[in-house]
């Protein structure tokens, strides 16, 4: 994606990104449900739920934007270190009505080596 965006325009490789998925989405819909299947259901839920696909969107934007910039490898492992800090913190308060989990000492150890590793990878 960096180089897609460096090539036609950030936004541009963004919009083009989000358009394909979104066909071949809708393609897989349609082969698997023979319909639309529970879209109709979408206006019915707590719009906090719709936010996967601004976080999704937020992701594409941010690697075409940084890749060309800090390299693959420092995006890949800031991204991944980022959703794990996010992911423990859901679990440790119980965000988004999923059970609480603790944050262990080995987890916490995990957590910060992938910091550091992430922080690594933008040694050049």
């Amino acid at each position: 994606m960096g180089r897609f965006g460096g090539a036609v325009g950030v936004w541009e490789a963004l919009a083009f990104s989000t358009a394909v998925q979104l066909g071949f989405a809708v393609a897989i819909l349609l082969a698997t449900r023979g319909g639309f299947g529970g879209l109709h259901h979408v206006g019915g839920t707590p719009a906090w739920m719709w936010l996967g696909g601004l976080m999704g969107f937020t992701v594409v934007g941010a690697i075409t934007f940084a890749q060309p910039r800090i390299g693959a490898t420092a995006v890949i492992g800031i991204l991944i270190a980022g959703q794990l800090v996010m992911g423990a913190a859901i679990d440790r308060f119980g965000l988004f009505g999923v059970h609480q989990i603790a944050i262990s000492a080995p987890r916490a150890i995990g957590i910060v080596l992938l910091g550091i590793g992430a922080a690594l990878s933008l040694v050049r």
